[in-house]
């Protein structure tokens, strides 16, 4: 045929020759502009990403461009002056490739049938709470629930939790959720000792607790002069306590597996004044005598088996439940029911949930973050299948474990115990005279892809979860019985291996909530009506200063709950880990770059355990120079109050440094105490900016300093949204930092948690960073670190694993230009609302040039004295506009401490102004006497939908005014569930479990 193409056309595809395009985006390769991706993230991270609105704000500040404001704020002594070299990261990813990415690095990970037990278990996340929670933004965005009245929600949800905790263990106080069973029994450990009053040292724990569990408390036993003694506890002979004993530990189901009678040890252990705390396992108590009903004091362990991946380690909730005289000593949070203003029943966190914080230096636990969004799916999933189906599930996996243990010892295996639920622990029989070898049956079984646990003296574990199948049984079997043919008739097996003794009679779970919602419709329904009683970052933003409530974006999610990820077991053998050690490497890198440091520990689940792990680094380091008598910590008296805590817990003195009037450390007396202590100075504590929201231009001074007196610096990165790609704390002079990734790095809060607070530290520091006694974090080889590791502070090796998939895809996305931009955006944000309201309220502390850092606090002193209005007024009436209140009354009593992140719009940041000043006016009618000093729309906020659409409305101001204060509320209204919560008459009536119901027919 001829040829009818144009000249032109033949040209074009002559000069086009794709063989010789060498095209390689991720690693620097160059692309035409036109040629690269759209999806690209940080516009769509980024709130005022349009030029106008970048203009405007600018304007508004008064700064000709982000790096004349940047130039204004941050000191020029510490600014980094380059742009961050993130390793392997040349340039941001766009959203499809950082998936594409991650998904090829999670490809490496082997997804075997994990039966290694040792606390982590198969389990089925019921799809109705997986998508509709665990992938919901209207649950993981929300925040720790200060604010009771729009976050009647999740509180129900948590109050559901501790019953099922409180029902199962047998025991009726029981909290809102710790951080892993490890953390949970070295809290455990901790109050026995906070409530001999620290006069006993000792406490004493079965050898038969899992090896983390034991490894974490003889680290947390450290730091507070605990002298842990391991010990071979038989449940019938008595142990010879000490009477320096405090408290004692065992293990219900224990890490092998067997099921023992403790009713004789604990009676011996009162006796001997000694409190019993029992870890335990919320599955087998639906068939087993709890605790409580032992005797026990104290009840511990994971709910992660309660529907919850296993995530390599986490994030996972741990439970903890005792007795009522031990309210005021019980870490973590704990949900109670009492009334709002129209004496309806309204829930909110009670008593020492802040009192921990407030007691500083007196507390007996560190525990900020808990673990909130797990504890929620955990409650959901008993829920969901109620007693009966819990029972059900719990008789299903004891029966494999019966059927697995008859079969085996057919073989000539031996069970070593009698009495187990779901762990058993096999003797292995030798075959035609050779020994037993347990390496046979560990390829036989991986080679069928089957973890299994192999003990120091060659017997296995095999553990039997939820997701067990038949075709799981035959496997194992067959991994055991090698060329033997065994066939099993699974119908005629029957349970019975549990002491009559030891079953169950008591009922659990009798409210009826969990008894109605077993249809997923009807769960559907329940899931969604509580999240309409919660704001969420779905709704607005989230203001809270030292909080940094930011975007949680959906492709930094989506990676949590590929399989992947979630199935992968935390004591898996390393072989089969090597996606997840490769994103870890790449965190580690990423990290140390942004902060400056020589190396980073990711184990830290929490950002006070980051606290308590980078001083406990810091001790290891004192003591490695025999120089243990340096235990003096200098703190701020504007510092967090988790800082005091975690100093305290880790074994230091704390010594408080005052602030000046400005808000700044007083470097005056910082000096004189550094001196004063010089021989015994081990640290100073110090956020940076500072709590107040400013850069402190003598931070690189206080370094010096303490340095000079034999101290090292940790430094709070709490605030580390305004430092990231424009100062390091490790070039500023810190020697170690944590890092909260549930704040600058979006993972996403959930309600209270999950966290992350993993640390960088400086070369010399690296050797001590944490160990592992059953799965070494063995990235910090690659970082020169660890060679002389600490102990464990978290049950997994990696803390929780999981969640990091959602930093790793944030720094990806942005690259370190966004990352920078994003600093800078943060910082135009503060001080653009600042300006906006700084003519209706008082703004405090700013910088040498006037400006703030990424947050600023207002101050509403004043009001009390003009027209009776308080923090809390504001917070109240501000929930009225659909937004969650600022920080309040911290770091000074009586202000509010407001930061918006990167990921706000203009015209989000300018609705909020729009209230705040609207509040100022209504402030201002009540001064002029316009309004009501009593009956205004401040005292009685917030208003719910009962009481505006009420028959009779006896107000000074209108119904209106009341429930739409501005035109643009009408738009989008959220109505907070219920009025004002009496806070002193719930902790005066306390009620932290659903209450009983008589009445009510199974």
């Amino acid at each position: 045929m001829p040829n009818t193409a144009s000249p032109r056309s033949v040209q074009s595809a002559a000069s086009f020759n794709p063989v010789k395009v060498e095209v390689n985006p991720t690693s620097g390769g160059s692309v035409p502009a036109q040629f690269e991706p759209l999806d690209t993230f940080d516009r769509r991270h980024l709130g005022a990403s349009e030029a106008a609105d970048l203009a405007a704000m600018l304007e508004q500040v008064g700064a000709g461009s982000l790096d004349q404001l940047v130039s204004q704020t941050v000191p020029e002594a510490i600014r980094l002056g380059r742009e961050l070299q993130l390793p392997g990261l040349p340039k941001a990813l766009s959203e499809t490739s950082a998936l594409a990415r991650l998904k090829a690095m999670a490809s490496q990970n082997v997804i075997a049938r994990n039966f290694i037990g040792t606390g982590y278990y198969g389990t089925h996340t019921p799809g109705v709470i997986l998508r509709n929670i665990l992938e919901n933004p209207g649950w993981y965005t929300q925040y720790t629930p200060y604010q009771a009245e729009i976050a009647q929600g999740r509180l129900e949800a948590l109050l559901n939790y501790q019953t099922v905790v409180s029902d199962l263990t047998g025991l009726p106080l029981a909290g809102a959720s710790l951080l892993d069973e490890a953390t949970a029994a070295a809290e455990a450990m901790s109050m026995c000792f906070a409530i001999a009053d620290h006069a006993k040292k000792t406490f004493v724990v079965s050898r038969e607790c899992h090896p983390q569990t034991i490894a974490v408390m003889r680290t947390r036993a450290s730091g507070l002069n605990i002298n842990l003694v391991e010990a071979d506890l038989s449940p019938s002979a008595a142990f010879a306590f000490t009477n320096d004993t405090c408290g004692v530990m065992v293990q219900y189901p224990d890490t092998s597996g067997s099921v023992s009678d403790w009713r004789g040890l604990i009676e011996h252990a009162h006796k001997a004044g000694v409190m019993v705390v029992m870890a335990t396992d919320l599955l087998a108590l639906t068939l087993l005598t709890p605790p409580g009903e032992m005797g026990a004091d104290i009840a511990i362990g994971s709910a992660q088996r309660f529907g919850v991946p296993m995530g390599f380690g986490g994030p996972h909730a741990a439970f903890i439940a005792t007795r009522s005289e031990f309210v005021r000593k019980m870490p973590g949070r704990i949900i109670g029911i009492s009334r709002d203003s129209q004496g309806n029943p309204a829930l909110r966190m009670a008593i020492q949930t802040r009192e921990q914080h407030i007691r500083r230096d007196k507390a007996t636990s560190n525990i900020c973050t808990a673990q909130a969004l797990l504890a929620i799916i955990a409650g959901m999933y008993a829920c969901y299948h109620g007693p009966a189906g819990l029972k059900a599930i719990a008789q299903r996996t004891h029966r494999f474990a019966v059927a697995l243990a008859h079969t085996l010892e057919q073989l000539g295996h031996t069970v070593v115990h009698q009495a187990f639920f779901d762990t058993l622990r096999i003797k292995l029989n030798g075959t035609n005279g050779a020994a037993p070898d347990a390496s046979k049956v560990k390829a036989a079984a991986q080679s069928r892809g089957i973890n299994l646990r192999y003990f120091a003296d060659g017997t296995v574990g095999i553990s039997v979860d939820e997701t067990f199948s038949a075709a799981d049984f035959d496997a194992v079997v067959q991994a055991f019985a090698g060329a033997t043919a065994v066939v099993t008739d699974l119908a005629r097996v029957q349970s019975g291996v549990l002491p009559a003794a030891l079953s169950r009679t008591s009922a659990y779970l009798t409210h009826p909530v969990f008894h109605k919602y077993h249809s997923e419709h009807e769960m559907l329904r329940y899931i969604f009506k509580l999240m309409g009683r919660d704001l969420s970052l779905t709704h607005s933003m989230i203001p809270l200063g030292s909080c940094t409530m930011k975007l949680n974006a959906t492709s930094e999610m989506i990676p949590v709950t590929w399989k992947s990820i979630g199935a992968m077991h935390p004591f898996a053998p390393r072989e089969q880990t090597t996606g997840y050690e490769a994103m870890f490497r790449d965190l580690e890198q990423w990290l140390a770059e942004i902060t400056g440091f020589a190396a980073v520990s990711l184990q830290p689940n929490a950002g006070a355990q980051g606290e308590y792990t980078g001083l406990m680094v810091i001790r290891a380091y004192h003591e490695a120079r025999d120089e243990k008598h340096r235990n003096i910590c200098l703190i701020p008296e504007s510092a967090h109050g988790t800082n005091p805590a975690s100093a305290v817990v880790a074994g230091f003195e704390v010594v408080a440094v005052s602030n000046t009037p400005s808000g700044d450390v007083d470097l005056d007396d910082l000096k004189a105490k550094a001196i004063e202590h010089k021989d015994r100075l081990a640290a100073l504590m110090v956020t940076y900016p500072s709590t107040y929201g400013v850069f402190e231009e003598g931070i690189k001074e206080f370094c010096r300093v303490v340095h000079e007196c034999g101290g090292l610096v940790y430094m709070d990165g709490a605030n580390m949204n305004a430092q990231v790609g424009l100062c390091r704390p490790g070039d500023i002079g810190a020697d170690v930092c944590h890092l909260n990734l549930h704040k600058t790095f979006c993972i996403p809060h959930g309600g209270g948690g999950p966290g992350m607070g993993p640390i960088g530290v400086a070369a010399h520091l690296a050797p001590y960073l944490p160990g592992h006694p059953v799965a070494f974090p063995h990235t910090l080889d690659a970082q020169h670190a660890g060679s002389k590791a600490i102990g464990p502070v978290s049950a997994a090796a990696y803390g929780s694993p999981s969640i990091m998939t959602i930093s790793w895809m944030y720094i990806a996305m942005m690259g370190a230009s966004g990352l920078k931009r994003a600093t800078q955006l943060a910082i135009l944000n503060a001080n653009y609302m600042a300006s906006k309201l700084k003519s209706h309220y008082s703004v405090l502390f700013t910088g040498k040039q006037g400006r703030c850092a990424h947050e600023f606090i207002i101050d509403v002193r004043p009001f009390e004295k003009t027209a009776g209005i308080k923090t809390d007024d504001i917070a109240k009436r501000l929930m009225d506009f659909g937004f969650h209140a600022p920080t309040m009354s911290w770091p000074v009593p009586g202000t509010l401490m407001i930061e918006p992140t990167e990921s706000e719009s203009k015209a989000e940041l300018d609705r909020f102004c729009d209230a705040m000043i609207a509040i100022r006016e209504e402030i201002n009618a009540i001064e002029t006497g316009a309004s009501d000093k009593l009956d205004n729309p401040l005292k009685n906020a917030p208003h719910t939908s009962g009481m505006v659409t009420a028959n009779e409305w006896k107000h000074g101001y209108s119904r209106e005014q009341a429930a739409f204060p501005l035109a643009w509320v009408r738009d989008h209204k959220f109505w907070p569930h219920v009025g004002r919560v009496d806070n002193p008459f719930g902790d005066r009536n306390l009620v932290c479990t659903c209450p009983p119901m008589d009445s009510y027919k199974n």
